[in-house]
């Protein structure tokens, strides 16, 4: 078998493409990937456009407006939730911490605005059930950036092509020293009722539950899992470090860890009968190389890093210029949901929890 037919003509954007219009974003949240990433996405692509942004205060947003032209309105969050501007934008990015995308979801769907929400959907499964029946008369994507990965879409690709045969097992690791990101023990991904659950499983280790779920197209049916927190600035929460087990149909098996106090790491390993893909640097910001074995045959691919978020922006304004619907949408976002509130209580009651 010639395992280079396989990338041969790989086209990483496959998804029905926007001919024309644009798409008018309010940016909710002005948080450093909302500046370092979405809004500059959308200063680069032509049928995207920022017009309006929302912060806790009328002088941050402003000067985040005053840096970009396009922006036309500076909001407080209580001033975009009364309704302010609403004729100045058509969709909604909502990048603020997970306990505070409900209300903004609420108030952008009774606007009859279009939404891409940061994952999770929510600090916990009812108020993620609360947010998807909100929006269920616009439309609603997750901001799953693997999704539109090269690698991964490529990894999707091979496993639906029966390439490793029958899919056994999954390996998935991400972590990273997150206290040497930002060093405030208060910061909302270390507080419960801002993150939700914990700080590991919540913000790390839903890239391998999603992206697991995507690349072999299954849906969990059970988890178990361990949790562990020594550090001080992790008192509040169960999993400073993180190890669980998603049980998929036909016995797949996917083991997975993450940490917020480890070294920056990430992989994603996916064994099959006749195969295996190993995909490094798999959710961080380093180079992805994609080793892909079949027999005694291996080829290693790099691809080159790309601006996520940006392209995910365009995935998600591509279909709602199109309208065409987005794999990575609330019911979507509800599984990943279920299947983290699962691994703590898997991991406090020392039990299997099925979904």
């Amino acid at each position: 078998m010639d395992l280079r037919e396989y990338f041969d003509e790989f086209t990483a954007k496959d998804w029905p493409r926007a001919d024309e219009g644009t798409v008018r974003f309010a940016m909710i949240g002005l948080g450093w990937w909302t500046l370092d990433h979405a809004i500059p996405a959308t200063n680069e692509l032509e049928h995207l456009e920022t017009t309006t942004v929302v912060s806790s205060s009328t002088e941050n947003a402003q000067d985040v407006a005053d840096d970009h032209e396009t922006i036309e309105h500076a909001l407080t969050y209580d001033e975009f939730q009364e309704g302010e501007a609403t004729d100045a934008y058509d969709a909604v990015y909502v990048g603020t911490p997970n306990a505070l995308h409900l209300p903004y979801v609420e108030s952008a769907a009774e606007f009859g605005k279009d939404i891409l929400c940061e994952k999770p959907l929510e600090a916990n499964v009812e108020r993620a059930e609360e947010l998807v029946e909100a929006a269920s008369d616009v439309t609603l994507g997750v901001e799953y950036r693997m999704h539109v990965q090269p690698a991964v879409r490529r990894m999707r690709d091979l496993v639906d092509s029966g390439f490793v045969g029958d899919v056994a097992l999954v390996h998935g690791n991400m972590s990273q020293p997150l206290l040497d990101i930002n060093d405030d023990h208060d910061q909302w991904r270390l507080n419960p009722d801002m993150a939700g659950g914990g700080a590991s499983v919540t913000d790390l280790g839903v890239y391998s539950i999603n992206t697991t779920r995507y690349v072999i197209d299954r849906d969990p049916v059970a988890v178990s899992g361990a949790t562990w927190s020594g550090h001080e600035a992790f008192d509040d929460v169960p999993d400073e470090r993180a190890s669980f087990t998603v049980e998929f149909p036909d016995g797949v098996l996917a083991s997975c860890t993450a940490s917020q106090n480890a070294q920056e790491a990430s992989s994603l390993r996916v064994v099959g009968t006749e195969g295996e893909l190993l995909l490094e640097d798999a959710f961080l910001g380093g180079e992805r190389k994609l080793t892909v074995t079949r027999g005694d045959t291996t080829i290693t691919t790099e691809f080159d890093q790309i601006e996520e978020t940006k392209r995910s922006l365009e995935y998600f304004a591509d279909h709602v210029l199109t309208d065409t619907p987005i794999v990575g949408d609330g019911e979507h976002g509800l599984v990943d949901q279920r299947a983290i509130d699962a691994v703590y209580e898997a991991a406090e009651s020392g039990e299997r929890v099925q979904l």
